[in-house]
Order: C-alpha cells, then sequence, then structure tokens
C-alpha cells in the first residue's frame, strides 16, 4: 500500500483516475481501526487532509460552508454554526472520543456509510449539500442521496466529496440530535433521530423534518410525522402521532444492540425528544 497526500482537487483527482483500488481518507479514524480488523489493504491510501478547501470552514453570505475534512472539533468552536445549526454540532460532537474529534469529520463520518453515523440524520434534517469532484468536474447533490446501503455510497470512480453546504436556518427554527447508546460515551447508536422544527409565534408548526439512523439500511426520512405537525402544535396527541409514525418508518435488524422490535419503540421515542428539544430552541428558551 502506498501513501498519497495531494495538496490539490485536481491532484487528488488525477491520482483516483483509473486506480478503481485505491482509498480515499480524511481522518482515518475509521479506515486504519478496518484494515486492523483485517479489511484487504488498497492499493493506494489518498490522504485528502492536505487540500486546504477541504479542511475549510467559513460562511459565504447565508450559506455555511464545511469542508468534507475539517476536523469535528473545529465545528464546536465556531460560535455562528453552534447558534445556527446547534443540532449538526452536537452530532458531529458525538463521532468518538476527544482525541478523535481532532481528526473525524462529516465527510468521513458520511462516505463511511454505517447506518449509524451520527450525523448524517443531522444533516439530511437540514438538508445539507454534498460538493463532490470527479473527473468530470464537480456536482452537487443532495446528501440524503450519497449512502445507498451499508459500506455503499453514489459516488462514480475517482470522485469524493469536497464540502458541505448549510443553509442558515429562517427566524424561529432550530434543530437537534439525539441518540440512544448502551453505554454513556464512545459507542454505536441503537437508533439517532435527528429534527428540525420551524414554529410561528403562537408556537404551531410550519416545517418541520425528522431523520432517523440505525434502523434502516440508510438514514429514513419520517414524511407522514412531518406533515402531522404541520399546522399543529407540539401537543400530546400530536406527537403520540409521530412517535407512532417513527416507529413505523423504521426496517431495522436484529443484532447484539437491540432487537428489531426495541428499535422501533426507541425510534418513535428519541423522534418526540429531538422535536421538544428543536423546538425549544427555535423559541429561544434553551441553548
Amino acid at each position: 500500500m502506498r501513501y498519497v497526500a495531494p495538496t490539490t482537487i485536481e491532484e487528488a483527482v488525477a491520482v483516483l483516475v483509473g486506480d478503481d483500488d485505491a482509498k480515499v481518507y480524511a481522518g482515518a479514524t475509521d479506515f486504519i481501526p478496518q484494515l486492523r480488523m483485517g479489511r484487504p489493504e488498497p492499493d493506494r491510501a489518498v490522504d485528502l487532509k492536505r487540500i486546504p478547501r477541504l479542511t475549510d470552514l467559513r460562511l459565504v453570505r447565508d450559506t455555511w460552508v464545511i469542508g468534507a475534512a475539517t476536523p469535528s472539533v473545529r465545528l464546536t468552536e465556531e460560535d455562528g454554526l453552534v447558534a445556527d445549526l446547534p443540532g449538526l454540532v452536537e452530532a458531529a460532537a458525538l463521532i468518538g472520543s476527544d482525541q478523535i474529534q481532532s481528526r473525524a469529520s462529516l465527510g468521513g463520518n458520511l462516505c463511511n456509510a454505517s447506518p449509524a453515523a451520527d450525523s448524517v440524520p443531522a444533516m439530511v434534517v437540514n438538508d445539507a449539500r454534498a460538493v463532490i469532484a470527479g473527473p468530470d468536474g464537480t456536482r452537487t447533490v443532495p446528501v440524503a442521496s450519497v449512502v445507498t446501503g451499508p459500506g455503499s455510497t453514489s459516488l462514480g470512480s475517482g470522485e469524493f466529496v469536497i464540502e458541505f453546504e448549510f443553509d442558515r436556518p429562517p427566524a424561529r427554527t432550530s434543530d437537534a440530535y439525539v441518540r440512544f447508546i448502551p453505554r454513556t460515551e464512545m459507542d454505536i447508536a441503537v437508533v439517532g433521530a435527528g429534527a428540525r422544527l420551524s414554529l410561528d409565534e403562537e408556537g404551531r408548526c410550519t416545517a418541520a423534518s425528522i431523520a432517523l439512523g440505525a434502523v434502516a439500511p440508510t438514514v429514513v426520512r419520517v414524511p407522514a410525522a412531518e406533515a402531522a405537525l404541520v399546522g399543529q402544535g407540539l401537543t400530546e396527541s400530536v406527537l403520540g402521532q409521530v412517535a407512532a409514525e417513527a416507529s413505523a418508518a423504521c426496517n431495522p435488524i436484529d443484532d447484539k444492540r437491540g432487537t428489531k422490535e426495541y428499535r422501533r419503540q426507541v425510534a418513535g421515542v428519541l423522534a418526540v425528544r429531538a422535536l421538544k428539544l428543536a423546538a425549544a430552541r427555535a423559541q429561544g428558551s434553551a441553548a
């Protein structure tokens, strides 16, 4: 295995073209453990952290642009981003330990394509866009379309994610991410739930987005629950319907961390918790 560290996007594309066995990585927080567990070594390991655009974080007019290899800890240190997208930041801050945070990134968390990736539900509810580079130039797609199954993405030969775009939320809008894990920290989510909510001055929902992780091969949106919220206050009746729809949207597996039935139940509970937290933030009553 050869190590390559390109310093420009064009150089990285040139390295990858024609070498389908090359493996790109941002922080290697998944790549190295996978090799140690016996995964075959690629022909070339391509380190993307030397490309400045991939480790940048900036506000361009009303859009946050986050490099795909930007360390997660950078997100937690950007006060404006924390204020605008607290759920995204708290999801990114759950990727590994404090030490891992200096290497882990949104791009790596997405493209590793784990159904339990913490940052992906938070990106999906915020309608994040992924900017992808490849032999034919760049293209921009919804983050929700990148992962196609466990360990599988829609990226073509020679393609990799450059950065993510997030529009700043309108007034009285906020997001949240919550998860359930067996331990108190540094564990894989049994279920994760992201939510984004917009409220009018009377506290009624004007727009909603809910996404669940670790309950299907890819992140699951819950359009029936979202539709049930619009025009309504967060009453117990409405939240009960949200929980039921979230549970029904799941297509989980049985494994050592939880049964199918357990995951469905937890999904409903967490969807409601995430909504309540997002609502409190949208009303300005929570940090």
